[in-house]
């Protein structure tokens, strides 16, 4: 047993102090800008290609949950109205949970599928299939 315990001082004296946290996936923040009437998000393009969602699906989710209205032009999103950015993070982070993450192992490498006229959530990771609401 001495052995044993002097093995793992050992090996806890080689670890380096630090341990890093091993983050795949880093979403950007939304670069909210608000001028006059309407509010930009100019990095949205980016944050759907970063977390592989179509654009139109995050914007009309975003449209239901803001009450505004909204289109894309070039990579940015333009909202009717004055939309706060810790708003806006705040519907985003509910967006991603219910349309990102997996809800069995929690890990992002999902993607939207449609089988039949129902949308599901597949899990490329632990292969789990949820279905998810539509968007109206």
């Amino acid at each position: 047993m001495k052995e044993y315990e002097k093995m793992l001082e050992e090996a806890l004296s080689k670890l380096s102090g630090e341990s890093k946290l091993d983050v795949r996936l880093e979403i950007p923040k939304p670069e909210v800008i608000i001028s006059g009437n309407r509010t930009f998000i100019n990095n949205f393009g980016e944050i759907a290609s970063i977390i592989r969602r179509k654009p139109e699906h995050m914007l009309k989710f975003l449209s239901k949950e803001l009450a505004s209205p909204a289109h894309i032009e070039g990579g940015r999103a333009i909202f009717q109205g004055k939309l706060y950015a810790n708003l806006i993070e705040k519907k985003l982070e509910s967006y991603y949970k219910e349309f990102l993450y997996c809800p069995e192992c929690k890990k992002p490498d999902t993607q939207i599928i449609k089988q039949d006229r129902i949308s599901i959530l597949k899990c490329e990771a632990c292969g789990a299939k949820t279905p998810i609401r539509q968007i109206k």
